[in-house]
């Protein structure tokens, strides 16, 4: 009958598209994650699916076949070739994959309705399955994108809020690696409603955006993180709230406070103030010396920001105490060609990373 054909021809797509989706789930936590666990899930789940579709008459679904005069083969949708990161592939195949479990138990009805049955229970696994392997993958590209981070921009909320996405436009478009929203003048719904602009254009350009201070706005606007201070929240409190899939970032002063920030599970720092800022006003400065003692200390494993009024310059000597990743402000907002400025910090900080060898180059006009 035609009818069972297209039947057949349906579960004989969806067990195929089933099965590739599941296999990219597995590579993603057998290569990615390094996680036995997840992916020994995702390939009991394949075998599942292939062991239930002998449930199915193999020649009836091989005769079935009919790639060539498939209408689908032509259509594609407009974002289907487009991935922005590692997570974005998983929860593609993630997707792919619960749809065509649907689809076999719905039209699985039809010829095997106790294999239809054993397929859901299949698909309500997968949902708790691929939700972890979202979350393991969300942190660990957070985590890897820090790392390799040179250049962190702190924001204000701007004279208006064109003014701010505009900024944020320029900034996405530059060499900046991340951006934070750092501004105590302006109202909380100002604040989100900017935050979940900046997260969404810092994402598409597949960058990091964090929120300074305030943990509830970070987790409203889908923010990559929170930055804290000493005064703030201590980290442990923050993981609470924030969750393990995010980052916290910690100011520090001291190798004192750098090192408990990083037992207590920060995953960058902020270390400073090193000169006089545009921007903000500082008591004390604990300078070059600081970032020395941070750069030579083997208590303190995670990426470090330099901040505190470093410009062209003065950032060789910055880089001459050992760090390669800075945080501005002012040098950027306050320059005349922001795109020239960014690319030059970030030139010349990946330079400094020691697994490369390019030296500093001289700042237009220096002697």
């Amino acid at each position: 009958m035609k009818e069972n054909r297209s039947i057949y021809r349906i579960l004989d797509a969806s067990l195929n598209r089933s099965c590739e989706g599941l296999r990219t789930l597995e590579e993603a936590s057998r290569f990615i994650l390094d996680c036995s666990e997840l992916a020994c899930c995702f390939k009991e789940l394949r075998h599942q699916v292939v062991k239930l579709a002998r449930s199915f008459p193999r020649d009836c679904l091989l005769r079935s076949r009919d790639t060539e005069s498939d209408v689908g083969t032509n259509l594609e949708a407009t974002d289907e070739y487009a991935r922005q990161d590692l997570t974005d592939v998983v929860a593609a195949a993630a997707s792919r994959v619960q749809q065509s479990l649907r689809v076999l138990e719905e039209y699985g009805k039809v010829i095997d309705p106790t294999a239809a049955k054993k397929i859901e229970q299949i698909r309500y696994r997968l949902y708790t399955a691929s939700a972890k392997l979202e979350l393991s993958l969300s942190q660990s590209c957070r985590r890897q994108r820090i790392r390799n981070s040179f250049l962190y921009v702190l924001v204000d909320a701007g004279e208006s809020y064109d003014d701010y996405e505009n900024k944020i436009r320029m900034l996405a478009d530059s060499a900046v690696d991340v951006v934070q929203l750092r501004d105590r003048s302006v109202s909380d719904r100002a604040l989100l409603r900017r935050a979940q602009a900046g997260v969404k254009m810092m994402r598409d350009a597949g960058k990091l955006f964090i929120v300074n201070d305030r943990v509830d706005l970070a987790i409203a606007a889908d923010a990559d993180g929170v930055h804290v201070g000493q005064d703030e929240l201590p980290v442990q409190q923050v993981r609470q709230i924030i969750g393990e899939n995010r980052l916290v970032g910690v100011s520090t002063h001291h190798i004192s406070e750098a090192k408990k920030a990083v037992a207590e599970g920060a995953d960058y720092l902020g270390c400073g103030p090193v000169f006089p800022s545009r921007t903000k006003s500082f008591e004390r400065f604990p300078g070059i010396n600081f970032l020395s003692e941070v750069a030579m200390s083997s208590e303190v494993s995670v990426p470090c920001f330099a901040i505190g009024g470093i410009e062209k310059a003065n950032l060789g000597a910055v880089l001459d105490a050992g760090f390669y990743r800075i945080a501005v402000a002012g040098a950027l907002s306050c320059s005349q060609d922001l795109v020239e400025t960014a690319s030059f910090f970030e030139e010349n900080l990946r330079g400094a990373d020691p697994r490369n060898s390019q030296s500093i180059e001289e700042p237009p006009g220096a002697d």
